[in-house]
C-alpha cells in the first residue's frame, strides 16, 4: 500500500495526527525530523548551530527519500521539505498519498507557543508570516487539504479517513 505523506508548516498537526493516523490504519509512524534527530543524536537547532542548515538539508533529503520509498507508513515531514524538488519527487514516488494540513498564524503561534525547537523563526510572527507565504505554493500541490484551526487530531483524521476511502472508490 502508498505511504501517506503530512506536509505542512510547523504547528499544524502533522506529528500529533501522523501517529493517530497511524494507529487508526494499522501503519507505522515516522516523523522525519524526529528520525534525523535520532540518527544524530542531535537536536535540529544543534545541527543548525553546528553544521548549518545546508548540512540539515542534505541530510533530510536522504531520509525524505528513504522513508518515502518503504510501504504502509505514515509519514509526517518537516515544515521546509517541500521547498526541494528532490523531495517532492520522493514524496510522489510509488503513488504515495500527500496531504497538507493547513493553520492560520494565530493557531501556529498559540501552539508552538514555549517551543525553542525552530531554529528558523524563534516565534518571531512576522518571521512566520513571511515563511509560510513563501512555502505555499509548495504545500498547495499536495493531494488534499485541510484547515486544522478548529479541529482536534481526531476530527483531522477523521476527515483523512473520508477521504482516503474516496479515492479508493
Amino acid at each position: 500500500m502508498k505511504n501517506i505523506v503530512l506536509i505542512g508548516f510547523m504547528g499544524t498537526g502533522k506529528s500529533s495526527v501522523g501517529r493517530l493516523l497511524a494507529e487508526k490504519l494499522g501503519y507505522s509512524f515516522v516523523d522525519t525530523d524526529t528520525l534525523i534527530e535520532e540518527r544524530t543524536e542531535l537536536s535540529i537547532p544543534q545541527i543548525f548551530a553546528e553544521s548549518g542548515e545546508d548540512y540539515f538539508r542534505q541530510y533530510e533529503k536522504k531520509i525524505v527519500k528513504e522513508v518515502c520509498s518503504r510501504a504502509n507508513i505514515v509519514i509526517s515531514t518537516g515544515g521546509g521539505v517541500p521547498m526541494f524538488e528532490e523531495n517532492r519527487l520522493s514524496m510522489k514516488t510509488g503513488g504515495n498519498i500527500l496531504i497538507c494540513l493547513r493553520a492560520g498564524i494565530p493557531t501556529i503561534m498559540r501552539r508552538t507557543k514555549g517551543r525553542n525547537n525552530r531554529p528558523l523563526l524563534k516565534n518571531d510572527e512576522s518571521k512566520m508570516q513571511s515563511l509560510l507565504e513563501k512555502r505555499m505554493p509548495f504545500y498547495d500541490q499536495a493531494d488534499f487539504m485541510i484547515d486544522t484551526d478548529d479541529l482536534t487530531p481526531l476530527q483531522i483524521v477523521n476527515e483523512i479517513i473520508v477521504y482516503l476511502r474516496r479515492k479508493k472508490n
